[in-house]
Formats: structure tokens, sequence, C-alpha cells
């Protein structure tokens, strides 16, 4: 027994323990088609073929590769003439005991180990595919290790059978009913011995000859040897179809007892007690055999008994009341069946006795899985409680009275927020302000309803048991509600049909208006019947978002639920990670609940992961074509595909790709989105081409890939959904997303003509380019042809489907070559997910949100802003202002450098090359950067449609640093008076160095006598001052005082004065006044390059400069609230540029005073001892470069040079200063290295907050470098609101768009002929129908169409939205008179202020800032 499951590759130990999981994703082996396969695929072969409902999964080849070829010559070869025609053919051959054990497994022995190996629900799922695929079930299986007979119920409880039958009118009446509780007649076939006949053969002859519903020994694949079949009792039912054809005329059941019925008497037992009729089939047998008594006992009993003689030839017989004889040998198989039909008939008037599937678990002995297993009894039990209130009250009055938060409160919520989006009238902002308090005002009354019974004791079902026990709940509640529900929606389906067949009729007749309207009145009361009456898990799930939408609303848990409010999405993300589908558009509604979805998702993600990858894949098509079907048959889904049970809104249910595809695919699953059907009959009176188009708009927009579902010929239906489809692409390419579509064109007779497939994809085509000539004049849109709306491939993005169906209905087989059409659309799609531009899961949210909200505008187009875009892009733009910080930081030192040079006289011209040269570093890690941040970053695939763009900009932005820095560099070179005078200043006060020597001399040797030589210094120090202020060169070159300029050097003067007097040795005296000249350069150096590093720490930690213009704006907008300065408002709104300097500048200022001694100092301290350290180096190897110890000249040279970029420092510093009597260069570094620290001590002694901006350059300080930088882009204001354009390009390309809009009172717009100021916010006014005058003209113009005012108003892209917006409200309201009085108008009558805006606080408006402006923000998209 092991043998097989080790041939299949599973083992005992898997028994029971295989689930769906393992089989419903995406593998690469699904996507695969072969003709043969080896032993270990025969299990994942047949439930993917199974499970795409394709009967040929028991007809599976297998690669006999352990034989030997059978047309092989054997190598014992003879010349023909030794040859003997008798020897080869009729002589038996010996047996062949590896041929034997080599035989290929049984198809039954595969199905049978799948079935043995599978948990519950995979067994389920399995048996449904049977019986969809019209084969036998399993109903008595007996353990293969221990023989223990089990009746798999459970298996069977979906399963739902149809019939035709006629009543005594002679009408057909059409059953559907359960078929675990169907009452049938059952018909039992077994055998007692071996048969030379095929016992299930004639058992499908009987019941379809078209089909094996049985699998016999004839069936293709079936080998000698069966395992694990022995003893099973399989099960089968005819359905008739209220044809004359018919064979039954009632539903008939059909047991089979494979093996010897001697060998498995407890199956014997129970099928002959239960059976309506026993169905023997017999070898000859004599009185003592060991059947005999058995046969007998049947013979005497009341029951009919219809024996088949296997070696008998005779036709039928009627040997005694209800018993039959009929031969089998030597006959027709159609005579047969055919006799043995009308006997089974014959019997079936005679007998009154009914078969229940339920009943057989009333037999002892046996067990019942439903019974063995304690997770499903539990389930079981828990919605039987459930459905028991439910029967209490008319399935009509149940979802009012269970679940009122989805009733009339919800749907008139629906119609208000429809209405919101749409405002019309005088007042709009007051409008919307009605709207929304109606609606919180709906909210709070349907957080007012208390919990249903019912429902409390579904959650404390559904939050009590684990995963496996809530999915068991969960099956059976679905189960035992369709069982409850099913009649009385199939008597309602069929009186909506017969009123509908007389309203079209009534129609047809130009029948009087008023009986008409009696009928349509009726029609439609037995819609909202229907509808009320329609219930299912999904119902709950819509009254549990409705629950959590209220309660989020009202931010308040209802007091009656036992549960927060915030636990029910993870509920209900778990339901969908276990396979039951999220509704995400209420269908009743049709509205999105955006709320609900957006938290379910938000969980979803959260038990997923925040990477996790989807590809969206919807189905678009008219109502009952088979889209539901057609993807349950492609990835083994759930969705609703009875005729009474059509989608109606949109669900979503998620496909798992398996480890080795994501790689490949670069997605983690596929969300499926099964959609209602376009031209719904529930729609009648209603605007149907409105909805459809809205509807077709939101799931082509929704999707990566959209199938395009026709069904059938008929060409004016084809025309209608061609044309709203084609108008929905045209839109999607207008927002800019760009889904892709396959057309699937079912029910085609000849799929396999080629000839005639390819003329119909002429003519598909041909249609297509006509609907998109059509719709170009609609949407006001340029386009020829559909190709020139979307990327479509006629030859392989469109599919031709056989029909469903082979044969007719009930009895009707799914067709074989429609699952092959089904398996080359999976492939299609696979193809085009890994082509595809995924979606991240967290991401999905949003998306919808968009398109929800853009639906809800009249203008799609127009109203369409697309939030992960807008976010992928501010993201961009950080980015880009962290890459154009390093290049102009990159600039600032190099400027900073050349400009040190310069002033050295180390260079006297710069080109641009070597410019490029310097950047070059910084240029290619920003490179390097940006290209890992487009290639690498998780929305990478939305970021590529702006990567040359961004390119661009940064060679742009390298260009302009270059040539601004080139500018900046010349015009130093040019300013050659100002460096004339530096050196003459510099000359005369190296001459005061030579005659305080001279004068030192006289003092030699009375050094002691300090008030003596301070005196002669004071009155040497004087009269060269007199003299040098009154050089008429000094004059000329624009010293007034040098006096002034000069004592500052007064005290360095005086310390080499005092050396001299003391003795110093030349060498030491030229020492210090290297030290003295290094003095002022070191201190600019120290302090330029300090306020540079504190840039950039202050960009890194100061919030509001971290980041682009929008991130500064956002903090300005806070400030301004705290400060509550109407003045500094006012300032903002009319000259924003200035107002973000003085922010900037009071933000830098506010920062070096908090972080001077933590963070200003300490960088001082740093740079001094860096700049220290490079100057002891710079004289160390000047001295190791002289080789000349005395050669004071070559030594100097090398030092200042080394010096030269860090320091203004050159030879030309010593003009003047005598250094003839210098002997040892040695000693200029010892000096240095001895005094330098001194000096550097003296320089950080006067570092304080007051000397920090005062020693730099106006150019060189913290808030004039940050102000250049985030000061250089768009400054254009919106011209109604005065918002300032958020593109960080100055003169850019495209229109001008902007985070949020406000209230345009605030730039003094006041309602025409009146002093009453608007409240009307640019956003809301573009919704309307309101019209404004531009500029005071007397020419008016509608809001929706505010480009038309030309000018400024052509420049500007505002989008609709009707947001909350409190930061602006809350700012009118709290400087209401300020504004008043600033523009000498009210606020009142046509400007009179909401009351919901007073409620907003400041702390709410300020919170709503990082809402609006980061998920938000308007980007131009041609850059």
């Amino acid at each position: 027994m092991n043998n097989i499951f080790q041939k299949l590759c599973v083992e005992g130990k898997h028994l029971n323990k295989l689930g769906g999981a393992d089989f419903l994703q995406i593998t690469e082996y699904s996507l695969q088609s072969s003709e043969y396969y080896s032993e270990e695929e025969l299990i994942q072969t047949f439930l993917q073929k199974l499970l795409m409902m394709n009967y040929r999964a028991r007809y599976i080849k297998i690669n006999e590769t352990n034989k030997q070829d059978q047309t092989q010559q054997t190598d014992n070869d003879l010349p023909e003439e030794e040859t003997d025609f008798f020897d080869d053919i009729f002589e038996k051959p010996p047996p062949d005991k590896a041929s034997i054990q080599s035989d290929p497994v049984h198809p039954m022995d595969v199905q049978m180990a799948v079935f043995h190996c599978a948990d519950g629900f995979l067994k389920q799922l399995m048996v449904t595919k049977l019986s969809q695929c019209q084969y036998a079930l399993p109903l008595l299986v007996p353990d293969p290790f221990t023989q223990q007979i089990e009746f798999p119920l459970w298996t069977f409880r979906q399963i739902n059978k149809s019939w035709n039958m006629k009543n005594t009118d002679n009408e057909i009446i059409s059953k559907t009913q359960s078929i675990y509780n169907a009452k049938t007649p059952m018909v039992c076939f077994f055998r007692f011995g071996s048969l030379s006949s095929s016992k299930s053969q004639l058992m499908n002859n009987l019941i379809n000859e078209t089909h094996n519903t049985f699998f016999h020994r004839n069936c293709p694949g079936s080998s000698r040897t069966r395992v694990l079949m022995d003893g099973v009792v399989e099960i089968a039912w005819y359905c008739p179809s209220g044809a004359k054809t018919d064979k039954f005329t009632d539903c008939v059941a059909f047991c089979n007892l494979h093996g010897d019925a001697g060998k498995h008497e407890k199956q014997l037992q129970i099928l002959t007690e239960m059976a309506s009729i026993n169905v023997v089939v017999l070898p000859r047998l004599e009185r003592n055999d060991r059947h005999a008594a058995k046969i007998q006992n049947l013979y005497k009993d009341r029951k009919p008994l219809i024996c088949l003689i296997d070696e008998n030839n005779s036709s039928v017989s009627k040997t005694n009341k209800g018993k039959f004889k009929i031969g089998l040998k030597d006959r027709n198989q159609a005579d047969v069946s055919e006799e043995l039909r009308k006997a089974i008939n014959a019997c079936l008037l005679e007998s009154s006795s009914s078969f229940r599937l339920e009943d057989v678990s009333e037999h002892s002995d046996i067990t019942v899985d439903e019974e063995d297993d304690d997770d499903c009894k539990r389930g079981r039990e828990a919605a039987q409680q459930m459905i028991s209130m439910l029967k209490m009250k008319e399935l009509i009055k149940i979802k009012e009275s269970f679940l009122p938060h989805q009733g009339k409160l919800w749907h008139q919520w629906c119609q208000k927020n429809k209405e919101l989006h749409r405002p019309q009238g005088e007042w709009i902002e007051m409008e919307i302000n009605t709207k929304k308090t109606q609606m919180n005002k709906i909210r709070k009354q349907q957080h007012e309803f208390d919990i249903s019974h019912f429902i409390k004791c579904f959650i404390e079902q559904i939050y009590s048991y684990d995963r496996i026990e809530k999915m068991f709940f969960l099956k059976w509640f679905r189960i035992l509600l369709d069982e409850h529900t099913s009649a009385d929606i199939s008597a309602l389906r069929h009186n909506y049909h017969k009123k509908w067949s007389t309203v079209l009729q009534l129609k047809e007749r130009h029948a009087k208006s008023e009986q008409l309207e009696t009928e349509q009145t009726e029609l439609e009361t037995i819609a909202e019947e229907l509808q009320a009456a329609t219930f299912g898990l999904e119902h709950i799930m819509r009254d549990f978002g409705q629950i959590f939408e209220s309660c989020s609303s009202v931010n308040k848990n209802k007091e009656d639920l036992q549960v927060h409010f915030s636990s029910l999405p993870s509920l209900a993300a778990e339901m969908i990670i276990s396979g039951f589908p999220l509704e995400l558009m209420d269908g009743d509604a049709a509205h999105v609940p955006l709320v609900w979805i957006s938290a379910v998702l938000e969980q979803l993600t959260q038990k997923l992961g925040d990477h996790t990858r989807i590809f969206i894949l919807s189905v678009l098509g008219i109502q009952s074509s088979g889209k539901s079907t057609m993807l349950n048959a492609m990835f083994g889904l759930d969705f609703a595909v009875s005729a009474g049970r059509c989608t109606k809104g949109a669900f979503m249910q998620l496909v798992r790709v398996s480890d080795e595809m994501k790689t490949q695919m670069n997605i983690d699953y596929i969300l499926v989105v099964d959609t209602e059907g376009l031209r719904a009959p529930e729609l009648v009176g209603k605007s149907t081409r409105h909805h459809d188009n809205e509807f077709a708009t939101f799931v082509i927009g929704l999707a990566n890939l959209t199938l395009i579902n026709i069904f059938g010929e008929n060409t004016a239906e084809m025309q209608d959904i061609l044309q709203i489809v084609v108008q929905a692409f045209m839109r999607m390419k207008k927002v800019r997303l760009n889904p892709s579509c396959v057309f699937v064109h079912q029910n085609v007779a000849d799929v396999a003509a080629k000839e005639k497939t390819m003329e119909a994809r002429r003519q598909l085509l041909k249609k297509l380019d006509m609907m998109t000539k059509l719709a170009a004049k609609e949407e006001v849109y340029d386009a020829e042809t559909f190709s020139d709306v979307i990327k479509f491939d006629v030859k392989n993005d469109v599919k031709y489907f056989a029909q469903f169906w082979e044969g007719n209905p009930p009895m009707a087989t799914p067709n074989p070559n429609y699952c092959e059409n089904i398996q080359e659309l999976k492939k299609c799609i696979m193809s085009h997910a890994s082509k595809s531009h995924r979606i991240l899961l967290k991401d999905f949210k949003t998306h919808i949100k968009d398109l929800w909200e853009a639906l809800l505008n009249e203008n799609f187009v127009f109203s369409f802003r697309n939030t992960l875009e807008i976010s992928v892009y501010r993201k961009l733009e950080n980015e880009y202002s962290k890459w154009s910080w390093s290049l102009y930081n990159a600039k600032l030192k190099v400027e900073n450098k050349l400009h040190n040079k310069i002033q050295n006289e180390v260079i006297h011209e710069v080109e641009e090359t070597y410019l490029l040269r310097e950047l070059n570093n910084t240029s290619e890690e920003v490179e390097k950067s940006m290209s890992e941040f487009f290639e690498k970053d998780t929305y990478a695939e939305i970021l590529i449609q702006w990567k040359t763009s961004f390119e661009n900009k940064i060679k742009d932005l390298k260009k302009n640093i270059v040539r601004e820095t080139k500018t900046n560099i010349n015009k130093i070179l040019n300013h050659q008076v100002l460096k004339k005078r530096h050196d003459q200043i510099t000359h005369l006060e190296n001459t005061l160095f030579g005659t305080s020597k001279e004068l030192a001399l006289n003092f030699k040797g009375k050094a002691n006598d300090e008030e003596t030589l301070k005196k002669e210094f004071n009155l040497f120090w004087k009269m060269n001052i007199k003299i040098i202020s009154d050089n008429p060169s000094i004059r000329d070159i624009g010293i007034i005082n040098a006096k002034e300029l000069f004592d500052k050097k007064k005290d360095e003067h005086y310390s080499i004065f005092q050396k001299y007097c003391n003795g110093a040795t030349p060498d030491a005296v030229f020492g210090e006044i290297i030290c003295q000249k290094l003095k002022e350069p070191i201190e600019q150096s120290v302090y330029k390059k300090t306020a540079r590093d504190l840039t950039d720490e202050i960009r890194s930690k100061c919030e509001s400069l971290n980041g682009s213009r929008s991130n500064l704006e956002k903090h300005i907008l806070k400030t301004l609230a705290e400060e509550e300065n109407f003045d500094k408002y006012m300032n903002y709104i009319k000259t924003p540029r200035d107002h973000f300097k003085r922010f900037i500048r009071d933000k830098v200022g506010r920062y070096i005073n908090d972080q001077f001694s933590l963070s200003v100092l300490l960088k001082m301290k740093e740079n001094t001892k860096l700049l220290q350290q490079e100057i002891i180096k710079a004289a160390h190897k000047s001295t190791e470069h002289v080789q000349v110890k005395t050669d004071v000249s070559l030594w100097l040279k090398s030092f200042t040079q080394q010096l030269s970029d860090e320091l203004i420092f050159s030879e030309k510093d010593f003009s003047g200063v005598k250094h003839d009597d210098v002997n040892d260069v040695n000693v200029l570094e010892d000096v240095i290295r001895k005094e330098l620290p001194a000096i550097m001590s003296d320089i950080k002694s006067k570092f304080n907050t007051n000397t920090f901006p005062v020693k730099l350059d106006r150019k060189d300080r913290p808030d004039e470098l940050l102000i250049d930088h985030f000061c250089q882009c768009c400054w254009v204001q919106c011209p109604f609101c005065k918002a300032i354009c958020t593109n960080t390009i100055e003169n850019h390309d495209g229109d001008h768009s902007v985070d949020i809009h406000r209230n345009i009172g605030l730039n003094g717009w006041f309602y025409r002929g009146t002093t009453n100021l608007s409240i009307t916010i640019c956003t809301s006014g573009v919704a309307s129908d309101r019209f404004f005058y531009p500029d005071a003209s007397d020419v008016k113009f509608p809001w929706r169409e505010y480009r038309k005012a030309g000018g400024v108003y052509a420049d500007w892209n505002i989008t609709p939205d009707i947001s909350e917006l409190p930061y602006w409200k809350w700012v009118v309201c709290r400087f209401q008179k300020d504004l008043e009085k600033y523009y000498n108008k009210t606020f009142d009558v046509w400007s009179k202020i909401p009351d919901e805006w007073r409620t907003y606080s400041k702390q709410k408006a300020v919170e709503s800032l990082d809402k609006y402006i980061f998920s938000a923000q308007s980007i131009t998209h041609s850059l």
C-alpha cells in the first residue's frame, strides 16, 4: 500500500495533511502543458487540471521510461528465412516481472491518493470540482491502511444540482438543491466475482453515453493494477433537462461499488438497504456458490432487483414483480442500455423509496468525517446556532432586522457623498458644509443602531476560534445559509424573470402606458424584494464595514459591541488570507466604503508585509457572460457563479505566487477583482449607460490588466461594451495610467479555425478603432486608433474561447477545450504580469481612493489625482534637494579654495575644465546616488518616468554651478583695485617692522624698563602712522583713516618690538612675524569652514530645513499658527519669498544660539585643530624641502604654497619684511610649532554668537547659504488664493500646481456687487457649477473651465477636492475681524462662515498640515 504513495511522492504521514494552499498558487509547473508526465508529477497535474474543471484530469499520460520501446527490435533478430509466424505471433511469452512491477499508476489511484492525503477543505474543493466535471464522487471510502469505512459527508456540502421536470400541467419546473439534502431515488450497482463486461461502463452508457462518469477498464490511461479503489463506493446523479430525450424524468442517484461485492459486505449492506433499486452484475452462478445466499435474499426482498448476466445473451425479461434479468454476452451495448433504462424506469414507478445523502451517516460501523473532526463539529454547531436565528425572520426582512447599518442610512450617506463632490448653488462652501453636517448626522444615527443579537453571536463565534475552527465555521455558515435561502431566492428570481418577460412583451406590442407602468412598478417591487432577500457572508462583512465606518466617524466604540471596532479590519484581512473574497464596492449602494477598505488593506499589509508586491487583474463584461466562472476555473477561486447569485459590485481575492515564481515575476500575489456585469437587468429603468461608464472606468483603472469578456455573437452587445471599454481606457491615458487589456471572446463556435479567428481579430480591431474615434470626440482627445490609446497586440491580446459546456446542461460537462483556452489565457496573464509595473499592496488603498474620489466628481479626468505618484514624486524632490545641496556645497568649497589661490596670486585665471575636474568627485557621487535611487528604490517603476528629466536637471544644475562659480571667480580676478590696496597696506605694515627693529636696537639691553619701552614705542607708532596717513598714495586707494586700520595691528608690532629689545634672534623674530601674519587668515578660514559645516548640520538636524521647499513651507505655516500674528500671515500671503527668507534667518539664528556650546563651538575648535595641524605639517615639509637652511625665501615660498588652498596667505604678505639675517629655517618651524597654539587659543577665546556673523561675509553666512539653496525655485502664486507653486525649478515647463489651496477671501476676492469677502476655496470652486470674474473684469467664466480665463489662469492645474483642509478654515475664523479690517469688507450674507469651520482647533489645524501637504501634493508632469 505504501508503494503507491511513494510512487506519487506522498507518504502515509501526509494523510489528511495536504491543504488547498499547496495547490492554489501560481507555480512554474501550473503554467506548463505537456502530453506526458512522470509519476511524481501526477498528483500536481491531476489537481491543476481538476481545479480548472478539465475532466481530462483523469486521462494523464505517463512517461513510461522504465519500459522498453515496444516498437524496438529484439536483440535476437534472425534472418527472414528462419522466422516463423506462429512462433512470433501466437506463442505466449514468459511473464515479465519487471513489466508487471512497472505498470503505470492507475488514474483512480492518483485521485484517491490525493483524496486520502488532502485535509477537509481540499477534499471538499476536490469533490466539488469532480462534481462540476460530471464525475462520480467517493461515497464510502475504506482507509487504505485500516480498512475502516468513512463516509465523507463534508465533501458534498458545497455541491448543488439543478434539474428540470414537468408537473402535472406539463409545465417545466426548475429545481436547484444542495445535493446532501436532496431526496431522490437511488439505484445501486454491484457485482459478484470476475466479469468480462465492465459494470462502470454499463452505468456510463445508462447515465451519459458521451462521458465516462465512472472510470472503467477501457478508459484512457487505465492499467492492470488498481490499489486504492477496491471497496470504494462512488455516487453520481442523473439530472433531467425537462426534454423528451431525458432518460429519466426525475433526478436519480446512481451508486457503484467497486470490486467484488462479496468482499465488501459492509458497503453492500449499506447500499442495498438504502437503494430504491439494486442492480447486480453476475457471472453464471451455481446454487452452491458462496454468493448464492446473498443473491437469493436480494431476490426475495420486496425491493426491485435487476440482474445483469455476464454469460447470458437474452434480452430483458421480467421474472417477477420488480425483478428483471438482462443478458450481456455478445449483445449491443446500446440495446442493453436501453433495456436497462426501461427496467429501471419501470421499477421507479413502483418504488416510492427515496435516498438522502445525509442519511448514510446513520449507519453503524462507519465513520463520518464531520463527526470525527472536532473543529468541523464545532463549526457546524456554531453555524446552526446562527441560522436558527435567521429562521425566525422572513427572508426579505433579515437584512433590515439583523444588518441595519448597511440599510437606508448607508444609502443616504452614499447619495450625500456624491452630492458633496458635485456642489451646486450660490454658496459653495456653505453647501459643502451642509452636506458634511448631514453626512456626520447620518453617521451618528448609524452609530446609534443597536448591534443585533445575530451579529453579536457571529462576532462571539468568530473571535473565539483559531484559524481552522474559524474556517469551518464560515464554510458551514455559507453552506447552511445557502440551504436556508435558496428556495425563496429561486422563487423570487423566477417571478422577476416572468414579470420581466411580461414587460418586454408589452413594450413590443406598444401597450398602453398605464398597463406598462403598473407592470414596471411590480417589476421594481420584485427587484427590491430580491435585493432584500439576497443574503450572504458578504452582507455580514458589509455590516462590519459600516459599523467600523460609523465608529470611526464619531471616534467612539459602540456600547453593545463586545470587541473594539478597530479589530474588525484585522478579521476581514484574515478572511482574505484564508481565501474568502472581500467586497471592494457595495453593489447595492454602488459605492466604495473607502474608510473600511483602507483599514482592511492596511491590516492585510501588516499581515503579509510592507513590501508585498501585487499584480491586479480585473474582469469586465456583460452580466452572466461567464466572468466569475472563468476566474474560478483559472485560479481555483470562490467567486459566486450561480444564476441566482450574480456578482454585484466588485470583489477581490488573493492568489499566491510560489516562491520560485516570485523572482521571475517580481510579484508575491495576484489580486483578482471580479465584478458585476454591465447592462444588468436589475438596473432596468435607471441610467445604465452612465453607471456602466463609471463602473468600467473604476474597474479598468483599478487593474494592471483587465480581461474584457465578450460573450457570443451579439453584435449590438459587443459594440456597446467596446464603446464603454474604449472610453474607459482613453480616460486612463489622459490621467497617465497605463493599464493593459486582453479581450476574451467566449462561446465561439469554431475556435480552431485559424482563418476565422484572424478575420474576427481584424473585425474587432476595426470596431475598436471606430469606437476610439467616437470616444475621442466625447472625451476631447486626439486619437484615431485604439493603439493610440493603449499598447495593444491584436494577435496576442485577443483570445477565443470554446463554449463552456460540452453538450446540454444539466448533464453537460465542462468543455476540455475551454479548459485549454483557460490555460493559454493564464499563461498570457502571467506574461503580462512579468512585464507589468507592479504595485505594493500598501499602496493599493491609495490607488482605490484616487480612482473612486475622481469618479465621484463629474469629470473624472479633470478630478483624478494620482496620490501614490505624487507621494513618490515628493520623495524624489527630497532626494533632489540632497543631490543639489551636495553639488552646491561642493561649489562653496571650490569657490573658497579658488578665492584663496587668487588672493595668494597662485592662479590668475580659471578654466571651466578645471572647475569640472574640481566638482568631478561630488558629481560622480551624486550620479551614483541618483542611479541607485532610480534603480533600487521600491517605486523604481514609477520613478522611471522622471529619470531623464531629473538627470537633465542635475546636468543643468552642474552647468549653472560651473558658470556661476566662474562668474564669481572672475569678479575676484577683476577686482585689481582692491588687490592693489591690500598689497599697499601690507607693504606699509611690513615697513613698520623694519623701522621698529631699528628703534629696538637703541634699547637693546634696556628691556627691563617696560614703561620706557612702551612710551618710546607709542611715540614711534604715532609718528609713523601720521606719516602713513598723510601719504597721498594711501588716500588715492581709499584709506581715509589709516590710523584706525593700523591701530588694530599695534599690539602685534609691539610684541615684535619687545622681542628685538630682549635680544631675540632674527630667526625667532621672523618666526613670530609669520605667526602674526597667519592669525587673520586662520581666523577667516576657521569662520568660513565652520559656517559651511554648520549649514550642513542645520540641513540635517533642523526639521524645517531638512527636505524640500514644501516641507519648509509646512513648518512656516505651523510657526505662523503658533505665533497667531496677523501681520506675519499677510506678509506670508502677499510677499512669500521675503517671508521664507526671514523664517530661514530666524531658524538659523535660533539654532546657532541654542547649539552654540554644544555644536558650533565644537566645530570651530575642531576646524582650528585641523588647520593648526595643516600649518605645522606645511612648516615641517618646507623645512625638509629646503636643502640650505639659510634659504628663507624658498622656505617661505614652499610654506605659503602648501597653505594656499586653505588660507589667504602668500609671499606678498611679507613684502617689505627683511629676512636677510635669518640663518636657520629650522628655527622658523620651531617658533611656529611653539607659538601657533597660543594664536589658536586667542582666536577661540573670541569666538561667540556675536562675533560669528560679524566675522563672516554676508554671502558666507549659514542663513544666506540656505536661502540661496531653498529660494531658487518657482514663486508664482495661484491667481485665486495666492498659494505658491511647489515646483522646485524657477521658470519651469508645464503647469503651476500647489500642495493645498486656500480660501480666496484671504487674497481679497469678494462677491461681485457686494462687500462680502469670498469663502470659496479654489479646489471646491472648480468642482462646482459657479462662475467667477477674473481681475475684476465684466466677463465671467465657469469655475470648472477656469483656464478659459487665459493669462495666469491658463497656467495653473487646480484639481477638484472637497477635503477638510482645517488649517485655512481655522485661519479665516481666527483672523476674521483682522481680515475684514484689512480689506474693508466683511464675511457676511453671501460669505457667512460655516459653523463647521469654527469647530476646528489650532491643534487640529496644525496637525492637518502633515496630512494634506505630504499626501496631496500636486506635481507638474512636464519637466
